[in-house]
């Protein structure tokens, strides 16, 4: 068993919304972000990720500088730039790649180990201290972007590298316990496992993910003492097993908690291994955690994680908009959560979550121009309060250059650039399409082409460029209404299984199937337990949610009610490059000297909504999802 997805290097993307997403990565992100690395962009945050990996080849002397996973910025980067290469051919950027992978190689120890900091500041320390030196996490991260390069393009070099760098960790951990403090390595030891086909892998992942929870106090016992050194940029406490998920066996697990990157990569591996192995415990796992983040942990954008401290989940139906944390990699993780979970059973919940990230949370992450970049995505900003007051530092008005901890923005840009993947799997006689994305997909029952206009409009048509008797089974989105499928310009009724149209018939060379549906905007309302959505209302128009920000809204949102009666109309944006925008009426608590008053009055203010994905494009101002609603 296992993934039947069809790889990106089979879809080809040619949609109206994403392929110009894809191409800024490919033009503009990834070589600003190798910049960065290489510290040439100037008032960017320093890297230095380069010149500790020249360090550890004996090729410069100095400091290492940067976090203890400094590393794993490089390995993003190269895993973006296999995808861009697939994408684009790009000799000059192959070129600097093949050039890093040297540089890589250079590093590697006898044994096969890899690691900047160790090498360079504590070779004596290795996999001392799982808690926090994230060894095993560069290591993932190296490896996923090894198997990138040589399903993306075809390249061994690296993936040789990683294979002997795996061999070391397996050699190392197999028959000796070990539990990685961030979980990653699982992801990476299953991804080359499909790519290679060799077993170790897969049951070095599995072994890692059983011994999590089996002691409570493992990391107690097993972090050696370190005075003065914060590797992270701040101590872990050992005893907080909660933290990485390490107090509970994962197959026990309930709800969750602790850092949300961390729960995410390892619900991502869970999901895998559970498909492959076809295990009962994990898949119920997984489903059990699955319900609990979606139904009572996650805000409406998809964003997780609620507290800046410890970047963490903190308790079911805990989700203040103006103090969210929603780190972007936690909304990658989703992604790769649902995408996996669908190697589990085609459910149409899945892909729903899966479109949610891309369209909302993930997206966020960056700027429309693809050089700044939010770490924390919150779904209130209050210039007055954001980024000055005391448990609102992490809450930016406006996207930075960079980051001293810099794994979202290469961690959104491989997502991104490996998109192609997330479309289409196959079973048995089923293709099946996760997501609404124009594109070109060679698939075991010929190429399919799609159209579509999604995510502004609910329309798209597949054509088959050859017959046979197989189903074509395409995922309804959960919003969508009057759904309704044309083949070859008559209307036909197919049944809807999982959230998926189930188009079984003897198809014929260049087939047409056209779904349509309508996306009427949507107010949605909180659960009661969420205080802070509490009478409030926000606005969703497809897999899009909008938001209010001043650049539109020329008055303190703050003080902004949006009548139940209102109605709100669609406009196509002049300011945003015509993204749907939404206007309706507003009304304004208007202003007073008092503190505190026994009467207020309102006046109306016309209301400008826009995609929240594309907030803080244009001058620094404030930005609120939930509106008071009366």
């Amino acid at each position: 068993m296992g993934r039947h997805e069809i790889p990106a290097g089979r879809v080809k993307i040619t949609d109206a919304f994403w392929s110009p997403r894809q191409r800024l990565m490919t033009d503009v992100t990834i070589p600003y972000m190798e910049k960065i690395l290489r510290d040439e962009v100037e008032g960017a945050e320093k890297s230095n990720a380069i010149t500790n990996f020249k360090m550890a080849a004996g090729e410069m002397t100095g400091e290492f500088y940067g976090m203890v996973f400094q590393d794993s910025d490089v390995y993003k980067w190269l895993e973006a730039a296999a995808y861009s290469l697939n994408l684009k051919n790009d000799p000059a950027l192959e070129k600097r790649v093949d050039e890093v992978v040297d540089l890589i190689g250079r590093c590697q120890q006898e044994d096969g180990y890899i690691n900047t900091y160790f090498t360079v500041k504590e070779p004596e320390n290795r996999f001392r201290n799982l808690l926090e030196c994230h060894e095993l996490y560069c290591a993932g991260h190296l490896i996923e972007a090894a198997v990138a390069l040589f399903e993306a393009v075809g390249k061994r070099k690296l993936l040789n590298i990683c294979i002997r760098f795996a061999d070391c960790i397996v050699d190392r951990f197999m028959n000796e316990d070990g539990i990685p403090g961030h979980q990653e390595i699982e992801i990476a030891l299953m991804r080359l496992y499909h790519a290679t086909g060799n077993d170790r892998y897969r049951l070095m992942a599995e072994r890692f993910l059983d011994l999590r929870g089996q002691d409570a106090d493992w990391f107690k016992k097993h972090t050696p003492p370190h005075p003065g050194v914060h590797y992270g940029g701040y101590d872990i406490d050992p005893e907080d097993a909660a933290y990485n998920q390490s107090d509970v066996p994962v197959r026990g697990q309930t709800a969750a908690r602790g850092h949300a990157v961390r729960q995410m990569y390892m619900l991502t591996a869970m999901a895998d291994v559970a498909s492959v192995n076809q295990d009962p415990g994990l898949t119920e796992a997984c489903e059990r955690m699955f319900e609990n983040i979606t139904r009572r942990q996650m805000y409406i954008t998809g964003a997780v994680g609620s507290t800046p401290v410890h970047e963490s989940f903190t308790v079911d139906y805990d989700l203040p908009s103006d103090r969210c944390y929603g780190e972007t990699c936690a909304s990658v993780a989703m992604a790769f959560f649902a995408h996996n979970m669908l190697s589990l059973k085609k459910d149409g919940r899945y892909a729903d979550l899966l479109e949610l990230e891309l369209y909302n949370a993930a997206l966020s992450g960056m700027q429309l121009d693809g050089k700044r970049f939010f770490y924390v995505n919150p779904l209130s900003v209050d210039t007055r309060v954001s980024g000055i007051v005391a448990g609102y530092e992490h809450v930016l008005p406006a996207r930075p250059k960079w980051h001293a901890c810099a794994c979202c923005p290469p961690n959104l840009a491989r997502l991104v650039t490996s998109l192609g993947k997330y479309l289409f799997s196959e079973e048995e006689n089923t293709v099946y399409s996760h997501l609404l994305i124009g594109c070109e997909a060679e698939t075991g029952h010929g190429k399919i082409k799609v159209e579509s206009r999604y995510p502004w409009e609910g329309w798209a048509e597949y054509t088959l460029s050859r017959g046979g008797n197989f189903t074509l089974a395409v995922h309804v989105p959960h919003h969508a209404e009057n759904f309704s499928v044309m083949i070859n310009e008559e209307y036909e009724k197919h049944p809807i299984e999982n959230g998926y149209c189930l188009i079984k018939r003897n198809w014929k060379e260049n087939d047409r199937v056209r779904i349509k549906f309508d996306m009427p905007v949507k107010r949605i309302h909180a659960n009661l337990h969420v205080r802070d959505a509490a009478g409030k209302v926000s606005i969703k128009r497809g897999p899009i949610v909008y938001c209010a920000e001043t650049a539109d809204n020329r008055f303190d949102l703050s003080a902004l009610v949006l009548p139940a009666s209102s109605p709100i109309h669609t406009h196509a944006s002049c300011a945003l490059d015509g993204m749907i925008e939404l206007r309706a009426e507003g009304l304004l608590q208007t202003d007073s000297d008092e503190l505190y008053m026994d009467e207020v009055s309102y006046k109306k203010v016309p209301l400008t909504l826009i995609p929240y994905f594309a907030w803080g494009n244009r001058e620094k101002g404030d930005m609120l999802v939930w509106m008071r609603e009366n």
